[in-house]
């Protein structure tokens, strides 16, 4: 976990170090925030200004800025047009990314392992307990697997990462839509739960024959063990970024009311099917006008400057035409 170590310790010097007359705060989603944190630190290092960014999960992040003690809110799971309309909030997508399983398997490398959408959704379902389990051996033919139980990690907070996971697994497994269904948080049939995408690599680094969701960052900083999955178009696929951006290519941002888009499961050869966006949550009238246009400030730095670290941490930047977009959002509904 050094890693996280690392970032977290730079977020902290960012916020304590914030020479700002008015603080940016900001909360919520965890899966950004190895980017968010190297883009606070990058920043600070320019402009001299700070960032406090709590990663607490999305559920989290939107309940601080529905209650206005964050200046934004963070969010994995975007929030349609008629809940933006009734917090009056503002929301547009930052940077795209992807959610990979994770296992922790004696002898079997990254990659090594093939999963199904169906197969994943019956393993978090209970029905698949074992790693030698048929139907796992039948897509891994060549791999040795363990007779163990597969200790199921799952997240316990409010998750826009939890969100996007059973997106996917709903489109990919009918017993999952029907017994479980899409959720920031769900009824979990089994498994054990730990907080954030921080708790959930972490309980899988340290526990023999576990599996578990994580953002890809999280996966690659800490070396955990990815398995690569077979997508709509029933080819095997494995997390990379032009796997991701084969994903998002096919988002139609301009025509989404508050760019509600879901990137789960989408078509082509090429695409990994848990990619996702997360998104910036901001109030139309703030509380504070002058942290709102210091975030705003913050958000232009790192969409003008912040692309090559997020690729970086292998992160999709979002499409220059999108930026446009979002500019013309922030300055007809954000009152400054």
């Amino acid at each position: 976990m050094k890693f996280l170590k690392a970032i977290v310790a730079a977020g902290l010097v960012a916020a304590s170090t914030s020479a700002f007359a008015a603080d940016i705060t900001g909360a919520g989603a965890t899966f950004p925030f190895p980017v968010y944190s190297k883009w606070a630190d990058a920043y600070k290092k320019e402009t001299g200004n700070g960032l406090n960014y709590q990663s607490i999960g999305s559920g989290a992040g939107i309940k601080q800025i529905q209650a206005k003690t964050v200046t934004f809110g963070a969010t994995d799971a975007p929030l349609k047009a008629e809940q933006l309309e009734k917090d009056g909030l503002v929301q547009w997508p930052m940077v795209m990314g992807a959610i990979v399983p994770v296992v922790n398997l004696e002898g079997i490398a990254s990659g090594e392992l093939v999963l199904s959408g169906e197969v994943l959704g019956d393993i978090y379902l209970g029905k698949v307990t074992k790693w030698d389990d048929a139907a796992i051996a039948k897509l891994n033919p060549k791999l040795k697997l363990p007779s163990a139980a597969i200790t199921v990690v799952r997240r316990s907070d409010g998750s826009g990462t939890t969100f996007n996971f059973t997106d996917y697994l709903s489109k990919a497994s009918a017993d999952w839509k029907t017994k479980v269904g899409t959720g920031t948080a769900v009824e979990w049939p089994v498994g054990v739960g730990a907080k954030g995408n921080e708790g959930v690599a972490g309980n899988v680094g340290q526990t023999k024959n576990a599996i578990g969701y994580v953002e890809y960052a999280y996966a690659k900083q800490n070396k955990l063990t990815y398995a690569g999955l077979i997508n709509k178009a029933g080819k095997t696929v494995q997390p990379t970024i032009a796997a991701f951006q084969a994903a998002a290519s096919n988002a139609d941002w301009a025509k989404a009311p508050g760019y509600y888009v879901i990137l789960t499961d989408q078509p082509g050869d090429a695409s990994w099917p848990i990619t996702a966006a997360t998104f910036i949550l901001m109030h139309k009238t703030p509380v504070d006008k002058a942290a709102s246009a210091e975030a705003v400030k913050f958000f232009k730095w790192s969409f003008e400057k912040g692309g090559k670290m997020a690729e970086e941490l292998d992160y999709i930047p979002m499409p220059e035409p999108v930026v446009k977009l979002i500019e013309k959002t922030w300055s007809a509904d954000i009152k400054s």
